[in-house]
């Protein structure tokens, strides 16, 4: 083996230690985007592969059942002064991730002027906002559940329709669920002023990008599924 190779073997196995240590003591990577940032994006791609999946196999499950699919404007109507108003909760479940959308923008904005009450309330409501929708979302499954809606069958057509009901909205809500937590643990150490110390509150961004996400999928998922 020349010298040259050894050299060259050295300054290989360097650079990868060098790579290894610039992520490892939580220092700037990929152009001066935070390693967390990067890291959450990369999660987020993985996940968009997951929901694609489960909406790409919806709509060709749908496609090709020969038994009537059910009327989402009936199955998914509520009854108001003795009427039924259909996909009324629905509409209410989207305005609401919507405007959360809206306080978790704003809450970052107030993060990065460094103003920790005002991004700890803005966290707490886009929180608030998100658990009063897995609520509803509860509300939507109890219905019904209670109306004889099962994975296997429903009364209404396609026995389908219970199973990519169940599964799509209930991987959903699993990750809204998870960003509340998110969310308040991170609110939790903003009023705390864990990140006023740091100087740094740029992971404020980054659970924003996650709940940006999971509105965006509900949209689709309203879109494909409630619409359609």
């Amino acid at each position: 083996m020349t010298d040259h190779a050894v050299t060259e073997g050295v300054d290989g196995i360097h650079g990868v230690k060098t790579f290894v240590s610039d992520l490892s003591t939580d220092q700037e990577a990929f152009k001066r985007v935070h390693w967390g940032k990067v890291m959450m994006w990369i999660f987020l791609l993985s996940d968009t592969f997951v929901f694609s999946c489960f909406l790409t196999s919806y709509m060709t499950m749908r496609s090709s059942t020969t038994i009537p699919w059910p009327n989402a404007s009936e199955v998914f109507s509520l009854e108001m002064f003795g009427a039924p108003v259909p996909l009324l909760l629905i509409a209410i479940m989207t305005f609401i991730l919507i405007t959360s959308s809206g306080t978790m923008a704003l809450a970052v904005n107030y993060g990065y002027r460094r103003d920790r009450v005002k991004t700890f309330f803005l966290m707490l409501a886009t929180a608030l906002l998100g658990a009063s929708f897995v609520g509803m979302q509860a509300f939507e499954w109890t219905k019904l559940i209670e109306e004889g809606v099962r994975p296997w069958g429903n009364h209404w057509g396609a026995p389908q329709f219970g199973a990519s009901f169940f599964m799509i909205t209930g991987f959903h809500g699993l990750h809204v669920s998870i960003g509340v937590i998110y969310l308040l643990t991170i609110a939790i150490k903003v009023l705390k002023g864990h990140y006023e110390a740091k100087g740094n509150y740029e992971v404020v961004e980054i659970a924003g990008l996650y709940w940006h996400f999971v509105d965006l999928v509900w949209v689709f998922i309203f879109a494909f599924f409630y619409l359609w």
